[in-house]
């Protein structure tokens, strides 16, 4: 069978190499074409491949009849509906590997040209002036670089540094104590990096738990005379708050290549004599341009002739018979994940996934897919889906395990999520009830009965009278609302369990409060 692919935005010819070595694939490149023309043409093809400059919309995706895969050279999707692509059986895949070592590289070179001050006395000798006094840097030999993400990006920048002979700390949710020993490199707390680094280097995606993560009091747990680099997502670093740090000299430089509205030209950071800054560079090079086009090229030619990619966004199309059976519990499943991430004590080693009654019988490897999904989202984002939420958990080191039982004893279909770390393991369960929706059942050993949305509060207690009682004025004098409680314990005096759902997220200072009140011996801020 022929296929058609159509190219729409500017691709170099090495790029799509493995399209040109597919005998039986057409290219057709047409890079200047307007929404309403692409409208008409894309019902031709059978795979659509592009960057940044394409917006490929459900109204584009509901005209293209025989499009089977889009191809997105880079990283992000933002400019495809993925919605809509997966409700038509459309794959969507991009190349997230691929501006990796450019990226790197580019972080490394600021980090360089900050520590020399290399464009500030560049500028100073092109505006006519030998000056060599006043640019005197620092080496980064025996420096200690703080490394805040350490995923692929991250983990380059710290061989990279390594190399440099500079001594590494990092801060990663899911870095582990065995990947620290092979990378060379120590870890530690975000507090522990910012404590210790003479550089520091972002590595983080934009979530809202990282939104605004180097802030004023990040600034005041630094070494005086700090410098920072940010070559990862603008919103992470807080401007504002960058900038009164170098104007007071508590930070001595800072090298910016993102920002959090882009262009960026007016902010007063660019009046500051310690900052350099380029416009979103990182992953401008020959290279990783090329790179990426490869990696997606080769996608499309692997699905278009054996139904297979390497690097997937969305999810694939499964059948109609077991999407009517597990398709109900997806949300179910996501907010189990969601929920156990939040619940454990440490890096996740171990996920066990127990499903029991009539969801044995069926194929539920997309349930365990969206379960991880939750489980990893609130530490790696967006870009975490159905189909890669597996890949990431094992490329971070976590075990997945399922287990299907066909008997159940209280419920028609029951999931549990086990999240095992090195400090313990913490389950939760939930189910369907007919007319109600999904609800968790039981929490450890407790039972409740808890509608899994909006935000919770978990609090374990010695079962005594009052506890409850002190709990709620607490969340009173801070005005908190209750907008429902369930409680289970164990055995009357003994452990027990408190399931708040309230009407706005609990915050890290309430949260400490009341875990000082008498009988209280651990609370945990949900949100879902």
């Amino acid at each position: 069978m022929q296929y058609r692919v159509l190219i729409t935005d500017p691709l170099s010819e090495e790029g799509i190499f493995p399209l040109r070595q597919a005998e039986n694939i057409t290219i057709t490149a047409k890079t200047d074409l307007t929404h309403e023309q692409l409208l008409d043409e894309i019902k031709h093809y059978d795979a659509l491949l592009i960057r940044s400059q394409t917006t490929v919309t459900r109204e584009i995706i509901e005209q293209a009849p025989n499009l089977k895969i889009i191809g997105r050279a880079g990283v992000g999707v933002d400019n495809i509906d993925l919605g809509a692509a997966t409700e038509h059986g459309i794959i969507v895949v991009n190349a997230p590997d691929g501006n990796t070592n450019s990226a790197a590289e580019h972080t490394m070179a600021m980090l360089g040209a900050l520590a020399r001050k290399i464009p500030q006395a560049f500028l100073s000798l092109k505006n006519g002036q030998w000056d060599r006094k006043s640019f005197i840097g620092v080496e980064i030999k025996n420096k200690i670089l703080g490394i805040v993400g350490l995923g692929r990006i991250g983990s380059e920048v710290a061989k990279r540094a390594r190399g440099q002979r500079m001594k590494v700390i990092a801060y990663d949710p899911f870095l582990t104590e065995e990947k620290a020993h092979k990378l060379g490199i120590s870890k530690g707390s975000l507090k522990e990096v910012l404590n210790a680094a003479d550089f520091i280097s972002i590595h983080t995606p934009l979530l809202k738990e990282t939104r605004n993560l180097i802030d004023e009091k990040a600034f005041e747990m630094m070494r005086d005379g700090v410098q920072i680099v940010n070559c990862a997502r603008g919103g992470i670093v807080n401007e504002d708050a960058l900038y009164d740090a170098i104007v007071s000299g508590k930070v001595a430089g800072a090298a910016l290549d993102v920002f959090e509205k882009e262009p960026f030209v007016d902010h007063p950071l660019l009046t500051l004599p310690q900052v350099i800054a380029t416009p979103h560079l990182a992953a401008s090079t020959v290279e990783a341009q090329e790179s990426v086009a490869i990696d997606v090229s080769a996608d499309v030619v692997k699905f278009l002739s054996q139904g297979l990619v390497s690097n997937p966004v969305n999810l694939p199309s499964v059948s109609k018979e077991v999407m009517g059976k597990v398709g109900p519990f997806f949300d179910l499943t996501e907010k189990l994940g969601a929920f156990v991430s939040q619940l454990i004590d440490g890096i996740v080693e171990e996920v066990t996934i127990h499903y029991y009654g009539e969801l044995a019988g069926f194929d539920v490897r997309p349930l365990t897919r969206n379960t991880l999904k939750g489980l990893l989202k609130g530490n790696l984002g967006n870009h975490v889906n159905d189909v890669n939420a597996k890949y990431l958990a094992d490329q971070i080191g976590i075990h997945v395990n399922e287990h299907k039982t066909s008997t159940t004893t209280s419920f028609t279909n029951l999931i549990t999520v086990e999240a095992r770390t090195k400090n313990g393991s913490r389950s939760v369960s939930g189910t369907l009830l007919n007319g109600l929706g999904g609800r968790i059942v039981k929490v450890d050993k407790y039972y409740v009965d808890v509608v899994p949305e909006g935000n919770l509060i978990f609090i374990k207690h010695k079962d005594q009278p009052g506890a409850i009682g002190r709990v709620g004025t607490l969340l009173a004098q801070e005005n908190i609302n209750i907008a429902a409680m369930q409680v289970g314990r164990a055995a009357a005096g003994g452990d027990a369990i408190m399931m708040l759902t309230i009407d706005k997220y609990i915050n890290e200072y309430d949260v400490n409060r009341l875990t000082e009140l008498d009988d209280i011996f651990d609370v945990t801020g949900i949100q879902l």
